[in-house]
């Protein structure tokens, strides 16, 4: 699981017309949803699943509730006057061209590119750094929508064939092309029925692929269970492939790359999305074992570099903020691991590049870059352009400039050029966006949480804000899974931004912010610390009159959708609106789908103890609803293609939250179509966007400026 960011003075705040707020008044009428008399025993409890028959993805009964769902929410939404002037500043807004750092495979330098409003990035290629640009590879031709993606690029090294996933609607599951980059010629049949898989090549003979061993069901909520390291031969037919590793050992997940000079193969296995076992091979023995060198799933740890025989790796084990270690391959075991970049009381993730390692370190939520050597000599702090996110600082052992991307909620994602020898950043392209950065402001406070913990957040609106408790707040958060939300910059957001709207963004315990303390805080028994951290959040915004409840939003996506359906069930007063998007919200059957299960190590299951269950159903979005409360007005969003947080996890919340909804507030659902878990394209993804702003501003009472012809 992956976070998913949406967005929020001075709006001018005027009533609506009579007509209009008759309108918003009037109670709707929802499709009426069929109960079912299933019933589940936890611990002796009986738990009723009224609405189980909606997890049946490929049934017509759900298709049909589907589509009169559908009809519902885009009726409602038509009637919102000022939608298509929304929809038209997105568009505006996003219309620019945008520009990835490039990256060097064979004789090449590849990167991507939008020349506005594309669906897709297209990647291009140039031949050596100042060579003219071509078109490489398009994926708005896959299909006729522009909602088939590409991803997971993997080069030989020397750069003549290319491995590639292409997804249908932006789904997990993909297929797998092989082809020649001198020409794009198809050098093999596709591999189909791929999820969660990667590619890493052995010379140009072949490569190593993961993937589940019992295949992939049709239905979109079929568990995901087992996945085998295989070494595929090019040509050959993928039934032959050599089991390498996983087949005995009974992994969920196993992954496995190639060192830049082939000798090693690295192999990773977890069991969740925390925690991870570390293996190697020597590929230059023609009997190397496979030996390990770290087992359990405690803690993290990854081989980010080698050197010779010299394995670096990046580890939290007994060190909660991580370090960076190093040991000989040939008897790898924690026990020989030695100290190369100490722990520090910031939290730490690490890259490589021109025989360097470049220690990215989270201080308050902003980051800050260190280079060392190969013996962990510090060399340098890298001089970013400002306060905000950086990202990038890998390459090859050879490269002697290296790429970066930096961006705050200001500031668009700009590409620096960066050399090592001198530690010399140049502006490599920046962005031209219709927008003044100067018109707007940031700032990070620290509000106290329901125990006393402080929780930052950031807080970003026009200049010259009043404090008078009515401006329209977007408060976004997603708090799990060891996630940090650092300062990003979105087109999008400005729009409600420039329209007189506040964006908060806190960093909930769960999160990465300060580590896996931090992380650990907000996890199976401690999940309620995220909720109270959030709703502190809003209490806060509301005390410092920067809102109110009347005119507060609050979103968040995945666990992040947990989170609104949890907080809107334990605190309906607090906002007006709320957007759960693509949510985990039974938590008594989320392990039942998908790759569910690997979620675990955050949540607990309902079946590890009485308590445990106890614990999940009292939060749990599907079963804290209550008769007769006034909810939010509230729009959950979802998508047909979900693979990871599959539908009905929203389309049962979305049905008992109709059914115990008491008050006028709309409670609604918008199933995107051809979509997975987020927006499969720019469009759809741009449609969305317009629909949630002009559904929070008008249960908020607000006309924009923008719906005034003002901007």
């Amino acid at each position: 699981m992956k976070s998913h960011a949406l967005w929020v003075s001075g709006l001018i705040l005027i009533g609506l017309s009579g007509c209009q707020k008759k309108e918003a008044e009037t109670a709707l009428t929802y499709p009426a949803t069929q109960k079912v008399d299933t019933v589940d025993v936890y611990f002796g409890t009986e738990v009723p699943d009224p609405y189980r028959w909606l997890e049946n993805d490929t049934a017509k009964a759900t298709a049909d509730w589907v589509t009169a769902q559908n009809d519902v929410t885009f009726g409602y939404l038509k009637n919102i006057t000022y939608r298509d002037a929304v929809k038209q500043r997105l568009l505006e807004l996003n219309n620019y061209e945008k520009l990835g750092t490039p990256f060097r495979r064979g004789e090449y330098y590849y990167f991507y590119k939008n020349d506005g409003l594309q669906n897709q990035y297209v990647l291009y290629r140039k031949k050596g750094e100042n060579g003219e640009a071509e078109l490489f590879l398009d994926p708005n031709t896959f299909s006729k929508d522009g909602t088939t993606t590409m991803r997971g690029l993997s080069f030989s090294k020397d750069g003549s064939l290319l491995a590639f996933q292409i997804a249908k609607g932006g789904a997990d599951r993909a297929e797998t092309v092989v082809i020649r980059t001198s020409d794009k010629s198809l050098v093999e049949d596709t591999i189909r029925n791929m999820k969660q898989s990667s590619i890493s090549w052995r010379g140009n003979d072949g490569y190593y692929i993961n993937r589940f061993a019992e295949g992939l069901n049709k239905s979109l909520g079929a568990k995901n269970e087992y996945q085998v390291l295989y070494y595929h031969k090019l040509g050959t037919p993928s039934s032959q492939d050599k089991v390498i590793f996983g087949e005995k050992e009974k992994r969920r997940f196993v992954s496995g790359f190639v060192s830049e000079d082939e000798r090693y193969l690295i192999m990773t296995t977890a069991e969740g999305t925390t925690g991870n076992e570390l293996y190697v091979q020597d590929l230059s023995k023609p009997d190397g074992k496979i030996l390990h060198i770290k087992t359990g799933f405690e803690s993290d740890q990854y081989v980010i570099e080698t050197e010779g025989s010299r394995l670096f790796i990046e580890t939290n084990y007994q060190a909660p903020n991580s370090k960076v270690v190093w040991v000989d391959a040939a008897n790898p075991s924690y026990e020989n691991w030695k100290d190369l970049i100490p722990e520090t009381e910031n939290t730490l993730s690490t890259s490589a590049g021109g025989g360097k390692i470049f220690a990215s370190y989270l201080v308050d939520v902003k980051t800050q870059v260190k280079q060392y050597d190969l013996n962990g000599k510090f060399e340098r702090e890298i001089e970013l352009p400002d306060i905000g996110t950086a990202n990038g600082f890998g390459g090859w052992k050879d490269d002697q400039d290296l790429y970066y991307t930096f961006t705050s909620f200001t500031y668009p994602p700009t590409s620096f050029k960066y050399n090592i020898a001198s530690g010399a950043s140049t502006e490599y392209a920046r962005p031209k966006i219709d927008f003044n950065p100067d018109d707007f402001e940031t700032k990070q406070v620290f509000y106290t949480s329901k125990d006393g913990t402080k929780i930052p957040m950031f807080i970003v609106h026009k200049k010259g804000i009043e404090l008078n408790g009515k401006n329209p707040t977007w408060l976004y958060a997603y708090g799990g899974f060891n996630i940090s939300l650092t300062p990003s910059f979105s087109a999008s957001r400005m729009v409600w931004l420039e329209n007189g709207g506040i964006f908060a963004q806190p960093n909930l315990r769960g999160g990465g912010e300060y580590g896996e303390k931090w992380h650990l805080a907000g996890t199976k028994m401690n999940k309620q610390n995220v909720f109270d951290d959030f709703i502190a959040a809003g209490e806060y915004l509301i005390s410092e009159k920067y809102t109110s409840s009347e005119y507060l939003a609050i979103n968040g996506g995945s666990n992040g959708g947990l989170l609104i359906g949890a907080v809107m069930t334990q605190r309906p007063d607090l906002a007006k609106v709320a957007f759960p998007a693509v949510g985990v919200m039974d938590m008594l059957r989320y392990h039942k789908f998908t790759i569910g299960a690997a979620w675990a190590p955050d949540y607990g299951t309902a079946e590890d103890s009485k308590e445990m269950f106890e614990y999940l159903k009292k939060y749990s979005p599907v079963h804290a609803l209550k008769p007769g409360t006034n909810y939010p007005a509230t729009m959950v969003t979802t998508a047909d293609r979900d693979d990871r947080v599959v539908p009905a996890h929203s389309f049962k919340f979305a049905a008992a939250l109709q059914g115990n909804h008491a008050g006028n507030n709309p409670v609604l659902i918008r199933i995107d179509v051809n979509s997975a878990h987020g927006a499969s394209n720019l469009s759809k993804g741009i449609e969305s966007i317009a629909d949630q702003y002009s559904f929070a501003w008008y249960n908020m009472g607000v006309i924009p400026p923008i719906a005034k012809g003002d901007m």
